[in-house]
């Protein structure tokens, strides 16, 4: 694995991680002196049950390739642009309106072709 892309896991995993373990630290009393304590428990616990999710879920990459092929298509490229629509109606130009349209389809394309591969890799897996 090179260097960028490790660097990349390590970043995409502890902002994933954050907002989970800052609302379970919500839970704690600040004035607790054991604060720092619960919340390094905190993080330890999620980090651990995330490896032992990862070891235990047959196919574990290919489910979170499935996954993120929906979502990030979703989140990313089709949701902007249907609110974009829906928020602004008909007062944008006819080019926007294309433009946005594009995009979606574009979106819906990618969605279908990244779901297809990781779920035919999963085919593959489970019969070889």
């Amino acid at each position: 694995m090179k260097n960028g892309s490790c660097f990349l896991i390590r970043t995409t995993y502890a902002l994933s991680l954050t907002p989970v373990a800052l609302s379970l630290e919500e839970l704690i009393p600040p004035n607790n002196p054991n604060f720092q304590f619960y919340s390094i428990g905190i993080r330890t616990a999620l980090v651990v049950s995330t490896l032992l999710v990862g070891l235990s879920v047959p196919f574990f990459g290919l489910v979170m390739s499935l996954i993120g092929s929906l979502l990030t298509m979703f989140v990313s490229l089709i949701l902007p642009s249907a609110c974009f629509l829906s928020i602004k109606g008909g007062r944008i130009k006819r080019s926007q309106v294309l433009l946005c349209v594009t995009v979606v389809i574009v979106g819906l394309v990618s969605c279908g072709f990244g779901s297809y591969s990781a779920i035919s890799e999963m085919i593959a897996e489970m019969f070889a």
